[in-house]
């Protein structure tokens, strides 16, 4: 029964998660600042590498200090941070929020889609609401950047 309900899971985390390979990202780098024991920090690390993405992963225990690093507040904190292209991007955001940010390239520190969604790349489930990302400036100012 255990075994089902793993494998069950996977497959629903994977067929939220599918990407293509040769999309814009392909070649970008990005960093991650993640736990060593967050699964779904793993699976987002994954995500990132089926877009074409070369990952670089950066373990921590203190993903708090990180996010005030780079300038996101607590309402907007999810369990990993990326750094690419100069942009920060909170949380597990979709790939199309990524190529948005990067082709219009706007005045924000960069993007977060706070806590952990369920459907959301990395996360396992369906997605039922609309994920709202904000853009942000900086610790104190954010703002709606896209809803998906």
């Amino acid at each position: 029964m255990v075994l089902a309900i793993a494998a069950t899971f996977i497959i629903i985390t994977v067929n939220n998660n599918r990407v293509a390979d040769n999309g814009p990202l392909k070649e970008k780098t990005a960093v991650v600042y993640r736990s060593a024991g967050c699964g779904c920090c793993a699976n987002y690390v994954g995500y990132l590498k089926r877009a074409g993405i070369q990952v670089e992963e950066k373990l921590t225990e203190d993903i708090p200090a990180i996010r005030k690093q780079f300038g996101v507040s607590d309402g907007l904190s999810s369990c990993h941070t990326t750094l690419i292209e100069n942009y920060t991007v909170e949380g597990h955001m979709p790939i199309e929020a990524i190529e948005k940010l990067l082709a219009e390239r706007p005045n924000l520190a960069g993007i977060a889609l706070p806590l952990m969604p369920a459907g959301s790349p990395g996360m396992p489930g369906r997605k039922t609401e609309t994920f709202n990302i904000a853009g942000f400036s900086d610790i104190s100012s954010s703002s709606l950047y896209l809803s998906l």
